[in-house]
């Protein structure tokens, strides 16, 4: 007789992404080793990943990162998605194939009929000569494809290039290590090993998400990656996998092993973009459905939030005069006086951490 999934409440399931995602308590691990935990951060800005980062780990400093930034142990690069992620070399070596299907559809789904004429292979070549002299900007690169051929569509261009060719940012000695205008380098070059482009099975990919995300469904694994049908790459691993069933009574998949653990969390600020509010389809493990457009904005930014008892509760931002910094608190609804203070103590730590040259530091509610 077949054995009959556990169901697996919605406080359950969030106790085991926060625990994957350390945000049950801070952990004592080296950056690289947290960045291939999380399965990669998300950094279509610069600033959020040393956030992401201070929430999640003990005595965490701005050079834990930009190290290995620097050490090339660590890469910014295009990856799930189609955005910008920070992610282990290792990582982006091992995964980069696994990727490509969505990267080419995301292209043709952004530019249309404008890629029906491109050569990938002769811009790849030529993106690979342009980009193999020396680290330059996207901006350089348009300037240069136009130059080349005043008629073609230099935007067009570029950003399939960007979908094609494996690139990483140059970190410089920015506060945050990357400027918004930043040089990128041929991954090849700056891994010193040849990246693979060439399309190749996802299960690595899978186990990768579920080890960070997990237990969930092979919609969520496809929301957090942008690939689709991934339904037959869960089926074909379903050996090696647990199973469950959430209180909807859709399948989740799940590592045997993975932390599945009971706890109270503690309140914790997570940065814009962070990707745990984006990793699953069904969303409402961290937060609820009414509170999903207050963060995910139609313009697609994805604001700061933090989290009361594990669940998304607000918003917060930085407003800055001169040298007086104040973390405001937006919150979705009323908060007690245990709640308030706790948040006010990890809001100053974040504030010393983000504004460290700030001489007056405070927590507003707003109104």
């Amino acid at each position: 007789m077949a054995t009959i999934p556990s169901t697996l409440t919605t406080l359950q399931l969030n106790r085991a992404t926060l625990a994957r995602q350390m945000l049950l308590s801070r952990e004592s691990m080296a950056a690289t080793a947290a960045v291939e935990r999380l399965a990669g951060l998300q950094a279509q800005l610069a600033r959020p990943p040393f956030v992401g980062l201070w929430t999640r780990l003990a005595g965490f400093r701005r050079e834990d990162l930009i190290h290995p930034l620097r050490e090339r142990k660590i890469i910014r690069a295009t990856a799930m998605r189609g955005t910008l992620h920070l992610m282990s070399a290792d990582d982006y070596v091992a995964l980069r194939g696994a990727l490509q299907p969505m990267l080419t559809k995301g292209m043709q789904a952004i530019l249309r009929e404008r890629a029906q004429d491109l050569d990938m292979a002769v811009l790849r070549a030529e993106a690979r000569e342009f980009f193999g002299g020396k680290p330059a900007t996207f901006d350089a690169l348009r300037n240069h494809l136009k130059a080349k051929n005043p008629q073609a569509d230099e935007r067009a261009m570029a950003y399939a290039i960007r979908m094609h060719l494996p690139l990483v940012q140059v970190p410089t000695d920015d506060a945050w290590a990357c400027p918004a205008a930043a040089d990128f380098s041929l991954a090849d070059d700056w891994l010193g090993k040849k990246i693979p482009i060439e399309e190749a099975p996802a299960h690595t990919l899978v186990r990768r998400y579920l080890a960070a995300f997990g237990p969930a469904t092979p919609r969520d694994a496809q929301v957090w990656s942008g690939l689709q049908s991934l339904r037959a790459v869960f089926e074909q691993m379903r050996p090696e996998l647990a199973t469950f069933r959430d209180e909807r009574k859709r399948e989740l998949f799940d590592l045997p092993d993975a932390p599945r653990p009971e706890a109270d969390p503690p309140v914790r600020f997570l940065p814009e973009f962070d990707s745990l509010v984006l990793a699953h389809d069904d969303r409402t493990r961290v937060i609820a459905d009414e509170h999903r457009p207050k963060v995910t904005l139609k313009n697609l930014q994805v604001r700061a939030t933090y989290l009361v008892d594990g669940f998304v509760a607000g918003t917060w931002k930085v407003e800055r005069k001169k040298k007086a910094a104040t973390l405001v608190l937006e919150p979705f609804g009323k908060m007690g006086k245990k709640t308030l203070a706790e948040l006010e103590r990890e809001g100053e730590a974040l504030l010393r951490f983000v504004e460290e040259d700030a001489h007056e530091m405070g927590v507003r509610v707003a109104v």
